[in-house]
């Protein structure tokens, strides 16, 4: 992992955007063993926080080239949410189900899953009055994510990056347009900004994967590279639950990511957060180098699992060593 080495020290204009007494990891959760909902961090809006002047810096680096700042900005874009149809049509859950996960993976979706919301699912001063959330998945091209972390001379990742979120925006808006059509409620929500709805957990709850030693989705088939949006709907719709395939007990013994990781944020060890022992990258380690190099997602590009090809091999390779356990 030499092309990653752990010499970083954050710049002077770093340190001076860095809010003086205030931890991400503390604002986090980490070692609460009592659950309690997410307080907004980071992507919320700056009054929300004390990382605003970070999240600007952070902001700017994303937009390192030209074509950065064109996808980055469509991401942001998308329509109006049209008005909800009063009078829906009398199918089953199951129909349901299978014409918004159809509608869905024709508009540029590639991962469908759905569960109910969860209040751990909802960030503190935030509300969702659907009962039901929809996850969709966005794999990136990995030829251009494994170019982590990006330059001004090289932007191909997050470039990438930012087409996913666009790619996230796009069919989050049209399938929660589709809906409102079809007589339900229904809300989109995309990234990068964040909002109420915490995508990673309802994600593994509606089975499209297990959380990684890095704090990203680790999927069966993309592994972690891909992007997640979300819409909550009242719309009657089949679940999905969590299925572990063995990343879980892969990322135990595997130090890729974290061999990886220029400022040394990814541990060995699950720590709690907000009631729950599970994976957590350092917060106040990962964001200076994160804001600073074009969000960059080197942990998810060396992921084992992320490589076209590999996922087959890993779970074949988990199924039997569960096999010789159990």
């Amino acid at each position: 992992m030499a092309r990653f080495p752990k010499t970083y020290t954050p710049s002077a204009e770093f340190l001076a955007a860095m809010p003086p007494d205030a931890s991400g990891n503390r604002i986090n959760g980490v070692g609460e063993q009592r659950f309690r909902r997410a307080s907004p961090m980071f992507w919320h809006p700056p009054d929300q926080h004390p990382f605003g002047a970070v999240q600007q810096l952070a902001g700017a680096s994303c937009r390192v080239t030209a074509e950065a700042r064109d996808a980055f900005a469509a991401a942001y874009d998308h329509p109006p949410l049209e008005p909800i149809n009063p009078d829906p049509e009398p199918l089953g859950v199951t129909e349901w189900t299978e014409r918004a996960r159809t509608f869905a993976l024709a508009n540029e979706a590639d991962l469908f899953g759905a569960t109910t919301v969860k209040e751990s699912y909802i960030v503190e001063g935030y509300a969702i009055d659907e009962p039901n959330v929809i996850l969709l998945g966005f794999p990136h091209d990995y030829e251009q994510l494994k170019q982590a972390p990006s330059t001004a001379e090289n932007g191909a990742c997050i470039a990438e990056v930012g087409r996913q979120y666009a790619r996230g925006t796009r069919a989050s808006f049209a399938l929660a347009n589709w809906i409102r059509r079809q007589g339900f409620s229904a809300h989109a929500f995309p990234g990068p900004r964040a909002s109420a709805l915490l995508l990673i957990p309802a994600a593994i709850d509606a089975g499209l994967g297990e959380l990684g030693k890095h704090g990203s989705l680790i999927n069966a088939v993309w592994g972690s590279n891909l992007r997640l949006a979300g819409v909550t709907t009242d719309m009657p719709l089949d679940f999905g639950q969590d299925s572990p395939f063995g990343a879980d007990d892969f990322c135990t013994n595997c130090r890729i990511c974290a061999d990886a990781c220029p400022p040394d944020a990814i541990g060995d060890t699950k720590q709690w957060v907000r009631g729950v022992e599970r994976w957590y990258t350092d917060f106040d380690k990962c964001i200076p180098y994160f804001a600073e190099n074009a969000g960059c997602a080197v942990c998810i590009s060396v992921c084992p699992w992320s490589r076209p090809g590999v996922a087959d091999n890993l779970l074949a390779k988990m199924a039997r060593r569960r096999q010789a356990v159990g």
